[in-house]
């Protein structure tokens, strides 16, 4: 997943803006709109991915104070730990599983 574009919102305020991911699709969209639209700094935050035939995701985030760069950012480490976390889990579970049987 890479950032490949970062678009500004209708004025020069750094609060407000688009960022294009090349390859970007629902799973990784909706699983970072869902962490970054719980931040309470978050106004706006949503994903559409332009036309199924385009590998491109855009993502747009507009926030009451912070940069969206940084709630960007953020997102991307909160839903990089949760990954984390799962797999942790996942793996404790498989181990006990296979103990067991």
């Amino acid at each position: 997943m890479n950032l490949i574009a970062e678009l500004a919102g209708e004025d020069s305020d750094t609060k407000s803006r688009t960022f294009v991911f090349e390859e970007g699709g629902h799973t990784f969209g909706n699983a970072l709109r869902c962490i970054i639209s719980r931040y309470p700094e978050v106004m706006l935050c949503g994903y559409t991915i332009p036309h199924p035939s385009e590998a491109s995701m855009h993502f747009r985030i507009q926030t009451t104070g912070p940069r969206a760069v940084d709630v960007l950012k953020q997102g991307i480490e909160d839903l990089e730990k949760l990954c984390d976390h799962t797999m942790t889990v996942f793996q404790d579970e498989m181990a006990q599983f296979k103990a067991a049987n």
